[in-house]
C-alpha cells in the first residue's frame, strides 16, 4: 500500500479554549496506481487529511506511512525531504506566481535541490511538451488562459516525478470543459503508474469512471468507503 493511516487524529489548538478536532480515528489504506476521491462538505476534515498525507504537518495521534516509510513523529526537515521526493501537489487555486514565466513556475519545486538551471529547464521542457504549453514557456503566468494555468499546475506537480499526486478541490473554480480536461489528465497519470488522491464533491470527479474509490468524510470521521 502506498498510503496507510491508522487511528489518525488531528486536533488544532490542543488544550486551548479554541480547540478543534479536525480528524478522529481515521483508518485508511490506498493502493499504488489508483485514484481515490475524498468527499465531504467544507469543514469535514478532508483537506486536513490530505495535508497529513502530503506531509504538510503531523497528526496529533496515530500512525502515518507513505511509500513504506513511517512518518509519524519525524522532524519537520525529514517530512520536507519526503514530500519533495514522493508527493506532487495541485492546489485549488493553482498557486501559480503570476509574475514568473510558465517555465519558472514549473521548475520552482526544483530550486531547493540546487539543480543546475540547464537540467531544470530540460525537465520542464519535457512536461511542457507533454501538456502542450511549450509555446507559452516564456510568457508570464498572468498572461495565459485558465486551461493553460491548469496544465502549468499539473506540470509543476510532476516535475520531481513523484509517485503520489494530491489535488485539493482542483475543479472548484473550473467550468465543465476544464474539469473534464483535468480528469482526462488524471486518468493519463494513473495509466502511467501514478497514485492520485483528490478532495472534491464535484460529480465530474466523484462519479468519474477511473476513480477507484470514493471515501466520504463527515465531522472528521470516515463514514463510508
Amino acid at each position: 500500500m502506498l498510503i496507510e493511516l491508522e487511528k489518525v487524529t488531528k486536533i488544532y489548538n490542543q488544550d486551548q479554549v479554541n480547540e478543534v478536532t479536525a480528524l478522529m480515528d481515521i483508518d485508511l489504506k490506498v493502493a499504488d496506481n489508483s485514484m481515490t476521491c475524498l468527499r465531504g462538505a467544507s469543514g469535514s476534515g478532508k483537506s486536513t487529511l490530505l495535508a497529513i498525507i502530503g506531509c504538510v504537518f503531523q497528526p496529533t495521534k496515530g500512525r502515518v506511512s507513505i511509500a513504506g516509510k513511517q512518518l509519524s513523529r519525524l522532524p519537520d526537515r525529514f517530512l520536507t525531504l519526503h514530500r519533495r521526493q514522493y508527493i506532487g501537489f495541485i492546489f485549488q487555486n493553482f498557486n501559480i506566481l503570476p509574475a514568473l514565466t510558465v517555465r519558472d513556475n514549473i521548475t520552482l519545486p526544483l530550486v531547493p535541490l540546487g539543480m543546475r538551471p540547464a537540467e531544470m529547464n530540460k525537465k520542464a521542457q519535457r512536461l511542457m511538451e507533454r501538456f502542450s504549453i511549450d509555446h507559452r514557456k516564456n510568457f508570464p503566468a498572468s498572461q495565459v488562459s485558465g486551461g493553460e494555468l491548469q496544465r502549468v499546475a499539473i506540470a509543476r506537480a510532476l516535475i520531481n516525478d513523484p509517485p503520489l499526486i494530491l489535488a485539493d478541490e482542483p475543479t472548484a473554480h473550473l467550468d465543465s470543459r476544464l474539469s473534464d480536461e483535468f480528469m482526462r489528465f488524471m486518468t493519463e497519470l494513473k495509466s502511467s503508474g501514478k497514485t492520485i488522491m483528490i478532495t472534491s464533491h464535484d460529480p465530474l470527479v466523484t462519479e468519474h469512471a477511473d476513480v477507484d474509490q470514493v471515501i466520504d468524510i463527515k465531522d472528521g470521521r470516515i463514514y463510508a468507503a
